[in-house]
């Protein structure tokens, strides 16, 4: 982020490097029941990203020092994969998997009636298989339909959605190039029906006007990708049927 293009990424037609214009969102494909062993699990490809989320649980917390008497504890791991980069990636948690596992613990526990499954945990790893900018709130979708998938009780089905600043102007859903030399980036996680934020960062600098449209952007895109969320889940419920 910030760093100097040699290039226009956005023409003077207004088209993005990839042809998008501003508010128009990357090609977005979505399916649960990918993992059989897993209580629930969603496949998320987003622009170039490939993400899979499995849930595991409710089940008794383990080791029993994090067992909460009053509600379950939700313990979210992102991991990116080794080859999901065009450079190697190291294997292994490092400094951004773990904050980014923390961020996204928090936004999942907010939306999850914890208080009904007092002393266990709810475990959900999302995997990077194949990053290209935003993989976070890409993962943050995934996780949330795969707890959707599992039966778990939330107020709504969590997005996640970007948005940004490139070459001065306000954009929605940032991707690689846009990533890496653009002026803004704003990560969030919304809750569709209401609007409330979960999740809000920011890398960057925006004014509060850039900063209010960018977040206007990501709240009305994120309706739209509910929708998908939505449909994934009867497709795979009506498939159910159909086999039954």
């Amino acid at each position: 982020m910030g760093m100097k293009a040699d290039f226009k990424l956005i023409d003077d037609n207004g088209l993005r490097i990839d042809g998008r214009l501003p508010n128009q969102l990357r090609p977005l494909r979505m399916e649960v029941g990918v993992v059989q062993r897993a209580n629930g699990s969603a496949f998320v490809e987003w622009g170039g990203n490939k993400i899979i989320a499995a849930v595991y649980g409710p089940r008794e917390a383990y080791p029993k020092h994090i067992q909460d008497p009053n509600r379950a504890v939700i313990r979210a791991r992102y991991n990116m994969a080794a080859f999901s980069v065009d450079e190697r990636k190291r294997p292994g948690p490092d400094r951004r998997s773990v904050e980014l596992s923390k961020v996204i613990s928090e936004a999942l526990t907010s939306v999850v009636f914890v208080e009904r499954f007092p002393r266990t945990s709810i475990d959900v790893y999302i995997e990077v298989l194949q990053a290209d900018a935003g993989t976070r709130v890409a993962g943050i979708t995934a996780a949330s339909l795969a707890l959707a998938d599992a039966g778990i009780p939330m107020r709504d089905i969590i997005v996640g959605c970007a948005a940004g600043k490139v070459d001065g102007v306000v954009v929605l859903d940032l991707n690689k190039e846009e990533d890496n030399y653009g002026e803004a980036d704003v990560p969030m996680a919304i809750l569709p029906r209401t609007g409330e934020i979960a999740l809000l960062q920011m890398d960057g600098n925006m004014t509060y006007e850039e900063l209010t449209n960018a977040m206007d952007m990501a709240i009305d895109a994120a309706k739209e990708i509910h929708e998908l969320q939505v449909k994934a889940l009867k497709e795979k419920y009506r498939g159910d049927e159909h086999d039954y």
